[in-house]
Protein backbone atom coordinates (compact mmCIF):
# COMPACT_ATOMS: atom_id res chain seq x y z
CA UNK A 1 0.00 0.00 0.00
CA UNK A 2 1.41 3.47 -1.22
CA UNK A 3 0.58 6.72 0.86
CA UNK A 4 1.56 10.15 -0.26
CA UNK A 5 2.82 12.58 2.31
CA UNK A 6 4.09 16.13 1.90
CA UNK A 7 7.27 16.89 4.24
CA UNK A 8 9.02 20.07 4.65
CA UNK A 9 12.51 20.70 5.89
CA UNK A 10 13.72 23.99 6.60
CA UNK A 11 11.02 25.30 4.58
CA UNK A 12 11.80 23.28 1.38
CA UNK A 13 9.18 21.26 0.44
CA UNK A 14 9.21 17.50 -0.43
CA UNK A 15 6.58 15.02 -1.73
CA UNK A 16 6.93 11.71 -0.24
CA UNK A 17 5.13 8.54 -1.03
CA UNK A 18 5.69 5.64 1.72
CA UNK A 19 5.11 2.03 1.14
CA UNK A 20 4.03 -0.22 3.86
CA UNK A 21 6.02 -2.99 4.07
CA UNK A 22 4.89 -6.40 6.42
CA UNK A 23 7.19 -8.85 6.94
CA UNK A 24 10.04 -8.26 4.94
CA UNK A 25 13.12 -5.91 4.51
CA UNK A 26 13.06 -4.12 1.46
CA UNK A 27 16.08 -2.27 -0.25
CA UNK A 28 15.29 1.68 -0.73
CA UNK A 29 14.49 2.72 -4.03
CA UNK A 30 16.01 5.57 -5.60
CA UNK A 31 13.41 7.89 -4.99
CA UNK A 32 13.61 7.14 -1.11
CA UNK A 33 17.65 7.45 -0.92
CA UNK A 34 17.34 10.91 -2.88
CA UNK A 35 14.61 12.08 -0.67
CA UNK A 36 17.01 11.03 2.02
CA UNK A 37 19.81 12.28 0.80
CA UNK A 38 18.24 16.01 0.17
CA UNK A 39 16.80 15.74 3.74
CA UNK A 40 20.22 14.95 5.18
CA UNK A 41 21.70 17.58 3.49
CA UNK A 42 19.17 20.41 5.35
CA UNK A 43 19.29 18.64 8.22
CA UNK A 44 21.84 20.00 11.14
CA UNK A 45 24.33 17.72 11.94
CA UNK A 46 23.25 16.20 15.92
CA UNK A 47 25.88 16.20 18.19
CA UNK A 48 27.17 12.52 19.21
CA UNK A 49 27.60 11.91 22.75
CA UNK A 50 28.53 8.01 23.47
CA UNK A 51 26.95 6.71 26.20
CA UNK A 52 28.49 4.96 28.86
CA UNK A 53 28.04 1.56 29.05
CA UNK A 54 27.27 0.19 32.71
CA UNK A 55 29.72 -2.24 33.97
CA UNK A 56 29.72 -5.07 36.98
CA UNK A 57 27.82 -3.70 39.65
CA UNK A 58 25.66 -0.94 37.97
CA UNK A 59 22.08 -0.83 37.85
CA UNK A 60 20.83 1.59 35.60
CA UNK A 61 17.69 2.83 34.60
CA UNK A 62 14.66 1.28 32.97
CA UNK A 63 13.45 3.86 31.05
CA UNK A 64 14.10 7.86 30.29
CA UNK A 65 13.42 10.43 32.65
CA UNK A 66 13.53 12.85 35.29
CA UNK A 67 14.64 10.58 38.51
CA UNK A 68 12.12 11.43 41.23
CA UNK A 69 13.96 10.30 44.46
CA UNK A 70 17.00 8.40 45.17
CA UNK A 71 15.99 5.86 47.85
CA UNK A 72 19.50 4.93 49.05
CA UNK A 73 22.76 6.44 50.35
CA UNK A 74 26.60 5.60 50.15
CA UNK A 75 27.80 2.46 51.89
CA UNK A 76 23.93 1.02 52.32
CA UNK A 77 23.82 -2.54 52.09
CA UNK A 78 21.42 -3.62 49.15
CA UNK A 79 19.35 -6.96 48.66
CA UNK A 80 17.74 -7.90 45.10
CA UNK A 81 14.64 -6.19 45.00
CA UNK A 82 15.35 -3.26 47.40
CA UNK A 83 13.84 0.06 46.36
CA UNK A 84 16.88 2.07 44.97
CA UNK A 85 14.80 5.01 43.27
CA UNK A 86 11.78 6.08 41.62
CA UNK A 87 12.02 8.29 38.02
CA UNK A 88 9.13 10.11 36.70
CA UNK A 89 8.36 9.85 32.82
CA UNK A 90 5.25 11.43 31.12
CA UNK A 91 3.95 12.43 34.53
CA UNK A 92 3.93 8.53 35.89
CA UNK A 93 6.07 7.64 38.59
CA UNK A 94 8.45 4.28 38.16
CA UNK A 95 10.04 2.84 41.20
CA UNK A 96 13.34 1.19 40.49
CA UNK A 97 14.43 -2.14 42.23
CA UNK A 98 17.93 -3.72 42.57
CA UNK A 99 18.70 -6.48 40.44
CA UNK A 100 21.49 -7.58 42.02
CA UNK A 101 23.06 -7.13 45.39
CA UNK A 102 25.70 -5.55 47.21
CA UNK A 103 27.38 -1.95 48.85
CA UNK A 104 26.54 1.15 47.37
CA UNK A 105 29.32 2.30 45.93
CA UNK A 106 28.64 5.20 44.32
CA UNK A 107 25.69 7.05 43.39
CA UNK A 108 25.43 8.58 39.75
CA UNK A 109 22.14 10.97 39.98
CA UNK A 110 20.35 12.93 41.93
CA UNK A 111 16.28 14.51 42.18
CA UNK A 112 15.93 16.56 39.20
CA UNK A 113 18.45 14.59 36.77
CA UNK A 114 17.25 13.29 33.35
CA UNK A 115 18.18 9.91 33.39
CA UNK A 116 18.16 7.63 29.91
CA UNK A 117 17.06 4.41 29.97
CA UNK A 118 20.26 2.28 30.54
CA UNK A 119 21.63 5.62 32.26
CA UNK A 120 23.84 4.24 35.31
CA UNK A 121 21.60 5.03 38.35
CA UNK A 122 24.43 3.52 41.46
CA UNK A 123 27.03 1.10 41.47
CA UNK A 124 27.19 -2.31 44.22
CA UNK A 125 30.99 -3.11 45.00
Amino acid sequence: MHRKFKISVDGHPYDVVVEEIVGEVAAPTPAVATIASAVASHAPAAPVHAKPSAGAGDEVAPLAGVVNSVEVVIGQAVEVGTRIATIEAMKMKTEVFAKGAGKVAKIAVKAGDSVDSGGVLLTLA
